[in-house]
C-alpha cells in the first residue's frame, strides 16, 4: 500500500444547520466582465463523476447480517441534540442521521435526493403571485410516541427559525425567513408552504426535522434538546446518553416504518483521534476516522498478514526490535549477566521495558490486521486566507501577488499523492468536483506565476530596497541639512542656559536621565509582546525602533479591535469544536502552549521577540521588499497541536513559495484551543489554514462565508463567517439573485459568476480538497468513506459468513 500521509487542517462548520456534504457535519473572497470570468460549465462537465468515488463496501441488504452492534467513534459527546443551535457539532449531527427525519438526503454526487422514507412528493406547484411547494408526507410516518408527522411539526420548526421570536437561539435563519404561511393541504398529509419570496434552495429546509414538542416552545428549543429527544422519527432512536463512559448508544426503532436497520445497536464512542489506534488495537472500536499514523499501522499490518508475518515477525521488522542488531543483543546480554552488578541490574530493566514494548506492539499489529483503510476525498476543502481587513493585504494587488505565488497543484500532490487519490486543486470555493454547479473559475485570479506576482507587488509599491527608503514627506538635500543646523544651534543655547543653574540641580537633571536611559533600555528589551522588531536606523547605529503593533486584525491595525457579528460570536464558540473534530483530532484537551517560530534572519549581536520580523539590513535590506522604510512581512498563524504537524508541513511550502518571490513571512504557532476563536474569528492573523466543508446549497450557505463586511453600530465589523473580511457588493447580488431564482440552470451560473468573483478578490486560495482516512473492521459493510454521499444508518452492518456451498460456488 502506498504511504499514507495528509495535513490534519482545520474545518470550519458552514453553520450548525448547514446541508452540508453528509450527516456527519464538518465539523472547518477587481473583476473583469463577469461573463469572461464566469468558467460555463458544458452538460457533460455537470455529469461529471467526483474526483474520488466513495469507499464503503457497499453490499446489498440481503448480503448483510441482522444484528450485532457497531462501535463508531466520535470526537466528543454532544454538547447538545439540537443540530439548529450554535453549539452543535458532529456528533450532534450523526446522531440527528439517525433519529430524526431528513426530507432530502445527498447522493454519491452531493445532490439532493427526495427521502421517500418521509416523503411520497415534494414540489413547486405554484410560481404566480407566489411561490409554494407542496409536501405530501408518507402516510406512514410517524414519531416513536404514535403521532403522525404532520403539519403541525412544520410550522414549529418555521416559526423556532424564521428569526421573529428572538427568544428562540438559532445559530442562523437562512431561508425560513423567507415563508410566509405554512398550511395543512387536502389532508392530514399534505403541507402547503407558501414562500414570501421566491427561494431557489428550498429542498434544505426542514432537514432535519424536529417534532413540535422541540421547537413548540423557546423553553423546549433553547434547553429542552440540549440532553434529550422528547420524539424521534428514524431507523435507530436514542437509548442512552453515558457521560462517564463516554457513550451514545443507539437502538432500532420498533416504531420504524422503512426498510428494518440490520444493525441492533449503534454505540457512538469519544475517542480522540491520537487514541483511536490503540483503541483499534485493543478491538474496542468497530468504525473511526484516523490519522495518517494509524492509517501506516493498518497497512503495515495488512502487508505482514498477507506476507504470513505475525506481530513478533513485524516487531522484529519495523517495531520496537527494529533497531535490535546481533551485536547489540550480544552486548546487551553481556552487561545483563556481567560482573557489575549496578550496570547489570539497569540493563535487565531496560530488557524488560524493551520486551514488553515489542510484545505490546506484536499484539497491536495482529489486532490492527483485522481492519482496512477505506479512502476518498472528503467533501471539504483546505484555503489559505487572506486577511484583507488591514496592512498590505488590504491592497487586493497584494493578495492577488501572494495568490499567484502558490503553486497550488505542487500543493495539493503533497498531500494527495501519497495516498494515491487525484491531486487536483478546486476550481470553485462554492462546488466540490461532481456537484452540479462545479466549474474551475481559477482563471478569474491565474495560475502559478512568479513574474506576475512580483510585477503586482511592484505596482503596489513593495520594491527591493523599499524597506530603506524614507516615508514620504522625508526632507532631503541642502533643506535637510539647514534644518539639521538650526536643531544643532538651538540646542547648543539651551547649553549655554544651563550652565547657570544650581549643582543640586543638575545632579537632580543627572538622575531624571539617568532614569530615562532605564527606561529606553527597558523598551528596548525582547519581548514575547511582539511589539518590537531590530532594525537600522541609520547606517552603523543599530538600536530596537518600534513596529507595528500586531493587534487584533495584525500589523498595522492601531488600536482598533475587530469584533464579530453576534451570530458570528456564538458561531465561534462551537467552531473550534468541530475544527477539532475533523482536523486534529486533539478535542478540547488540546495543549495551550503557545510556541512562536523564530525567524529566519537574524542581526549579530542583536535581539527581537520570538516571530518577530528579522531586522531590515544591509545588504539584506535592498533585496528584501518593502514601502516607505517597511518591509513587506506577513503574518502566517498555524495550530501548533499534535494533530497538525502536515498542516504545518503545507504551511512550510508556503512560506517558500512566498519567499521566492520577496513576500517574507512571520510563523506564529498557537495553541489549537485559540487557532480559530483569538486569531482566525477576531481577525489576529494575516495568512491562516483552515477548510470549508462544501454544500449542495451554495446560494444559502455559502453567502456568510463570502459577505461583504458591514460596519456595526458599535463600530466593529460585522463578518458574519466572511474570516477573510473581503467581499464586494456585486458578489453579495449574485448570490440573493441565485437563492431568489427558480430557475436552477440560471441559480447554477450565479453561482459561477459569484465565485469568479470571490477568485478574484484573492481572499481565499482553495488549495486541495481534504482526504478523508476511515479505519473498519474487514467484514464491515456500507460503512467507510462516504465521499460526497450521506450514510444510509439502516444499510449498515456486518457482511453475513458465506456457507459453504456459497464458498465453493464463489471458487
Amino acid at each position: 500500500m502506498s504511504q499514507i500521509g495528509a495535513p490534519r487542517g482545520r474545518t470550519c462548520s458552514r453553520s450548525p444547520r448547514s446541508r452540508t456534504l453528509r450527516s456527519v457535519a464538518t465539523l472547518t473572497s477587481a473583476v473583469l466582465a463577469v461573463t469572461v470570468l464566469a468558467g460555463c460549465s458544458s452538460d457533460d462537465e455537470a455529469d461529471e463523476a467526483p474526483a474520488a468515488a466513495q469507499d464503503n463496501a457497499p453490499a446489498a441488504r440481503d448480503r448483510v447480517a441482522d444484528g450485532g452492534t457497531l462501535r463508531w467513534a466520535v470526537d466528543a459527546l454532544p454538547t447538545t441534540l439540537n443540530t439548529f443551535q450554535a453549539d452543535a457539532d458532529g456528533t450532534t449531527a450523526r446522531i440527528a442521521g439517525a433519529v430524526l427525519p431528513a426530507l432530502y438526503t445527498l447522493d454519491e454526487r452531493g445532490r439532493p435526493r427526495l427521502n421517500p422514507d418521509y416523503l411520497e412528493s415534494a414540489q413547486v406547484v405554484e410560481t404566480e403571485p407566489k411561490q409554494v411547494v407542496l409536501y405530501k408526507l408518507n402516510q406512514q410516518a410517524v414519531w416513536s410516541d404514535g403521532r403522525e408527522i404532520g403539519a403541525p411539526d412544520f410550522v414549529a420548526q418555521w416559526r423556532a427559525l424564521s428569526g421573529r421570536d428572538t427568544a428562540y437561539w438559532t445559530a442562523r435563519n437562512s431561508g425560513y425567513e423567507r415563508i410566509e404561511k405554512i398550511e395543512r393541504g387536502k389532508n392530514d398529509l399534505e403541507v402547503r408552504v407558501t414562500f414570501a419570496k421566491p427561494y431557489a434552495d428550498w429542498q434544505s429546509l426542514f432537514t432535519p426535522l424536529y417534532p413540535k414538542q422541540v421547537m413548540g416552545s423557546p423553553n423546549s428549543f433553547n434547553d429542552g434538546a440540549r440532553t434529550t429527544l422528547k420524539a424521534t422519527a428514524g431507523p435507530f432512536l436514542l437509548k442512552t446518553i453515558d457521560r462517564k463512559s463516554g457513550d451514545v448508544t443507539l437502538a432500532r426503532n420498533p416504531r420504524w416504518w422503512g426498510q428494518s436497520a440490520k444493525l441492533d445497536t449503534v454505540v457512538l464512542k469519544a475517542v480522540p483521534r491520537a487514541d483511536r489506534a490503540t483503541a483499534l488495537a485493543a478491538g474496542t472500536l468497530d468504525l473511526a476516522e484516523i490519522d495518517r499514523s494509524a492509517a501506516e499501522r493498518i497497512a503495515l499490518a495488512l502487508r505482514d498478514a498477507r506476507a504470513g508475518r505475525n506481530g513478533a515477525q513485524a516487531a522484529a521488522a519495523h517495531g520496537p526490535g527494529s533497531a535490535i542488531t546481533p551485536s547489540k543483543a550480544l552486548k546487551s546480554w553481556a552487561l545483563a549477566h556481567g560482573s557489575d552488578d549496578d550496570k547489570a541490574a539497569e540493563v535487565k530493566a531496560a530488557r524488560k521495558k524493551n520486551q514488553e514494548a515489542i510484545a505490546r506492539y506484536a499484539s497491536a499489529q495482529d489486532a490492527l490486521a483485522k481492519y482496512v483503510v477505506r479512502k476518498s476525498l472528503e467533501p471539504a476543502y483546505t484555503q489559505l486566507s487572506l486577511n484583507g481587513e488591514s496592512g498590505p493585504l488590504a491592497d487586493e494587488r497584494v493578495r492577488r501577488a501572494v495568490a499567484r505565488a502558490i503553486n497550488r497543484q505542487e500543493l495539493a500532490e503533497s498531500v494527495l499523492g501519497p495516498l494515491g487519490l487525484p491531486a487536483k486543486p478546486p476550481g470553485s470555493h462554492l462546488a466540490l468536483e461532481g456537484q452540479a454547479a462545479y466549474a474551475d473559475s481559477s482563471d478569474a485570479l491565474g495560475g502559478q506565476d512568479t513574474k506576475e506576482a512580483q510585477a503586482l507587488l511592484a505596482d503596489a509599491g513593495w520594491v527591493p530596497g523599499g524597506a530603506l527608503q524614507k516615508p514620504a514627506g522625508t526632507k532631503a538635500g541642502s533643506e535637510a541639512e539647514k534644518e539639521a543646523e538650526k536643531k544643532a544651534a538651538e540646542k547648543e543655547k539651551e547649553k549655554e542656559k544651563e550652565k547657570g543653574e544650581k549643582a543640586e540641580g543638575s545632579t537632580g537633571a543627572r538622575k531624571a536621565e539617568g532614569s530615562t536611559d532605564a527606561k529606553k533600555k527597558g523598551s528596548d528589551s525582547a519581548s514575547d509582546e511582539g511589539l518590537y522588531i531590530v532594525g537600522d536606523d541609520k547606517p552603523g547605529d543599530r538600536r530596537a525602533v518600534p513596529a507595528p503593533v500586531i493587534g487584533a486584525n495584525g500589523p498595522e491595525s492601531g488600536t482598533d479591535v475587530l469584533a464579530p457579528a453576534p451570530a458570528a460570536a456564538r458561531e465561534s464558540a462551537a467552531l473550534l469544536a468541530r475544527a477539532e473534530a475533523l482536523d486534529t483530532g486533539t478535542g478540547s484537551g488540546a495543549r495551550a502552549a503557545q510556541s512562536v517560530a523564530k525567524p529566519d534572519r537574524g542581526v549579530a549581536g542583536a535581539y527581537a521577540p520570538r516571530g518577530t520580523a528579522a531586522p531590515v539590513t544591509a545588504p539584506e535590506a535592498t533585496k528584501a521588499l518593502g514601502k516607505d522604510g517597511k518591509a513587506l512581512s506577513l503574518r502566517f498563524v498555524l495550530p501548533s497541536g499534535p494533530g497538525s504537524e502536515s498542516l504545518r508541513a503545507v504551511g512550510d511550502r508556503i512560506v517558500r513559495m512566498l519567499d521566492a518571490v520577496g513576500i517574507r513571512t512571520e510563523v506564529t504557532k498557537v495553541s489549537d484551543d485559540s487557532f480559530f476563536k483569538d486569531h482566525v474569528a477576531s481577525g489576529d492573523y494575516d495568512l491562516a489554514l483552515y477548510s470549508w466543508p462544501a454544500s449542495a446549497f451554495p446560494a444559502t450557505d455559502a453567502r456568510p462565508i463570502f459577505a461583504k463586511p458591514e460596519p456595526a453600530s458599535d463600530g466593529s465589523l460585522l463578518v458574519e463567517q466572511n474570516y477573510s473580511r473581503v467581499g464586494t457588493d456585486r458578489i453579495d447580488q449574485l448570490f440573493d439573485q441565485a437563492a431568489g431564482t427558480l430557475d436552477e440552470e440560471e441559480a447554477r451560473e450565479l453561482v459561477r459568476q459569484a465565485d469568479a468573483r470571490i477568485w478574484a478578490a484573492a481572499g481565499s486560495i482553495p488549495l486541495y480538497q481534504r482526504p478523508q482516512l476511515v479505519a473498519a473492521r474487514a467484514d464491515l459493510v456500507n460503512a467507510g468513506a462516504w465521499g460526497l454521499a450521506a450514510p444510509r444508518y439502516q444499510d449498515i452492518g456486518f457482511k453475513k459468513p458465506e456457507s459453504s456451498k456459497g464458498a465453493e460456488r464463489n471458487r
